[in-house]
């Protein structure tokens, strides 16, 4: 009778579970690890648990075998098993031993968690808080969205703003292809690393003739992007006579290749992308206005990855998925510890630094899951200069909480502001705030924040 209701007990339990006796056979197995594993439950039992599984710690890195070896439970360790379709499913694995009513260990029960519903979810999320694989959920990612098609429909000339790695490249394609210019090319260059010989035969091509080896005519990045978009990466580093070069094909829409006496028309939309301020270079006499007037007709200002903190999980897990897909692994994410220590940095690089740390992770990790000692040295103790410091072994809603209350802070308490901030709607940070029983930030404490 006993047996019966436990049984019953386990087949109400969402998660697999199953055990096994010291000579690894199964002797329990219950609903959730039938529809799981897709295994009945009349052929798992009696059967060797690796035989059932299949799974990747099988042969070298059993968990139920370490457990009974070292009596310590194991928890939530992220391995692949195979179905019996032959199907490789994700799972999420804790161990510990059975023992008899005399305190014998008698076998080992492992119970197991299907993420392929987890992984789906954050697929779906990807997809929610994409934009021509731009990835964010914050509000100025969310502006910034509604944003490009705006720009897109209009032939005005762009300038985008913003610190190395936030990704100026991706929004200047992201207004290409949402233009009537799409069907042709996006060129890019980066202007400023090129000395000025080059960078004026690579922009405007030349004839042959021009100089001793030009043996036949060059087209230039302008005639390669004829009826298309032109990115001018760090335009901010070209030379006052390269300035003055472009400031004719911006203001006549006509260029000279080198060695030619007639000009040539240019069908091009000109995007201009810049880490530097312009309008310090300006007042320097670094940068011509009558140039800075004309590329700054609509400007775009990227945000820092450390303004935009809650975007930095969907960004991990944009990488990690991109990173599975190049190099065939299977790794299924960060460990919330990775995560805090992944949240609190400052990341100087950008988004270019935490898809390089990822990529770091990648190479070092053979498991299912990135840990810490996988991060980059610079990373390992936590990251430096944060503005915001996170507590080792944060849950994610203890996550959640810390990132209202910075937000929050950062805006003197003001709420409609924070869940701007946030991405989200105030009623949802009200609700957030009274569940979580978040207090308001004291505002001189707020004073002297950047």
């Amino acid at each position: 009778m006993r047996e019966a209701v436990f049984g019953q007990l386990l087949d109400s339990v969402p998660d697999g579970v199953f055990a096994v006796d010291l000579q690894w056979r199964i002797t329990s197995f219950n609903r959730a690890a039938e529809l799981i594993t897709g295994v009945r439950r009349e052929d798992a039992m009696g059967r060797r648990c690796c035989d059932v599984f299949r799974a990747s710690i099988c042969e070298s890195a059993c968990a139920l075998k370490h457990t009974l070896a070292t009596h310590q439970p194991l928890l939530n360790k992220v391995v692949y098993i195979v179905s019996a379709k032959g199907e490789r499913i994700p799972i999420s694995i804790s161990t510990a031993m059975l023992k008899d009513g005399r305190g014998r260990i008698i076998g080992g029960v492992e119970s197991f968690r299907d993420l392929r519903v987890v992984a789906e979810l954050g697929r779906r999320a990807r997809e929610q808080d994409s934009f021509s694989n731009i990835i964010g959920r914050s509000a100025p990612m969310r502006e910034l969205f509604d944003l490009v098609p705006v720009l897109a429909a209009s032939d005005s000339t762009v300038l985008i703003q913003g610190a190395s790695g936030t990704g100026k490249e991706l929004v200047a394609r992201a207004i290409h292809e949402h233009s009537r210019r799409r069907p042709k090319r996006f060129v890019a260059i980066n202007c400023g690393a090129l000395p000025d010989a080059l960078l004026e035969s690579e922009l405007f091509g030349y004839r042959a003739g021009a100089f001793t080896d030009a043996k036949r005519d060059k087209p230039g990045r302008f005639a390669l992007a004829e009826g298309g978009t032109i990115l001018l990466d760090e335009i901010g580093d070209i030379s006052a006579a390269m300035q003055a070069r472009l400031l004719r094909v911006l203001q006549e829409r006509v260029y000279e290749p080198l060695g030619s006496v007639e000009p040539v028309r240019a069908d091009v939309r000109v995007i201009a992308a810049t880490a530097k301020d312009l309008r310090a270079l300006v007042r320097d006499g670094q940068f011509r206005e009558d140039l800075f007037y004309r590329i700054h007709v609509v400007r775009l200002e990227l945000p820092a990855l450390r303004e935009r903190r809650e975007d930095i999980p969907l960004l991990v897990d944009h990488f990690i998925a991109r990173f599975n897909r190049l190099q065939a692994r299977d790794i299924a994410g960060v460990s919330e510890d990775v995560l805090a220590r992944l949240m609190e940095h400052d990341f100087p690089g950008n988004v270019r630094e935490l898809e390089n740390a990822i990529e770091h992770a990648f190479v070092l990790c053979r498991g299912g899951l990135i840990e810490g000692g996988h991060l980059p040295p610079h990373l390992r103790s936590g990251g430096v200069g944060g503005a915001m410091r996170l507590p080792r072994d944060l849950t994610l809603g203890a996550m959640e909480k810390l990132l209202i209350r910075d937000a929050l802070q950062r805006h003197g308490g003001n709420r409609a502001a924070a869940a701007r901030a946030l991405g989200i709607n105030a009623s949802t940070l009200f609700r957030k705030i009274r569940a979580l029983k978040i207090q308001k930030p004291d505002k001189a404490k707020t004073v002297g924040r950047g």
